[in-house]
């Protein structure tokens, strides 16, 4: 087949005034806001009474950009007796969003879920300083976190909760069996 010259110009414009009568997928931007997916990865989210200050996240971080710092607190015991309890403190929880890659390891590993994932995207900053969050600044971002898949209904119960669920109704059947036993009446009621 012989290609005639200029023809590959013309197959070009053709494709350019056929594509010219259809309608755009591009979003503009900072006039639109764009349309995420539900769970979609934004920034994350520190949620500050959950965290026990374990070190789990920043050891698994591949970048090592969180930075954590706490201290020791003592809880006094309790006036019917016991002992005093120590327990650390929250100082500094510091994310790094200019060295993160944002692979989520550190949400995976936290075993009380103070991390979550926020579909924030707008945290852009002209210097790069600007681009290391605190803690409260982490923590302003849960209020976007949307709320957790719900459990299918037809899904198995967890071996957790059923286990729970087993013991409890185990410790209720004992008390009711030792205070028919005292003559008493139970925890149902009866006597």
């Amino acid at each position: 087949m012989t290609e005639y010259p200029g023809s590959g110009l013309v197959k070009g414009l053709a494709t350019t005034f056929k594509t010219m009568t259809r309608r755009s997928h591009t979003v503009q931007y900072p006039d639109q806001a764009p349309v995420l997916p539900p769970r979609s990865r934004g920034v994350i989210a520190l949620i500050e009474e959950n965290c026990t200050v374990c070190m789990l996240c920043a050891r698994e971080c591949p970048d090592w950009c969180i930075y954590i710092d706490s201290h020791k607190e003592t809880i006094p015991a309790p006036p019917g007796g016991g002992r005093d309890r120590t327990r650390n403190m929250l100082d500094r929880f510091d994310i790094d969003f200019s060295l993160c890659m944002y692979c989520g390891i550190c949400i995976e590993v936290c075993p009380f879920d103070a991390l979550e994932w926020s579909p924030e995207f707008e945290y852009a900053d002209f210097d790069i300083k600007n681009l290391l969050h605190d803690k409260d600044r982490l923590g302003q971002w849960v209020a976007s976190v949307p709320a957790p898949v719900a459990l299918d209904d037809r899904a198995e119960e967890p071996k957790e909760v059923a286990l729970a669920q087993k013991a409890a109704a185990k410790r209720l059947a004992d008390s009711g069996r030792a205070a028919q036993e005292a003559g008493t009446p139970g925890p149902e009621g009866d006597g």
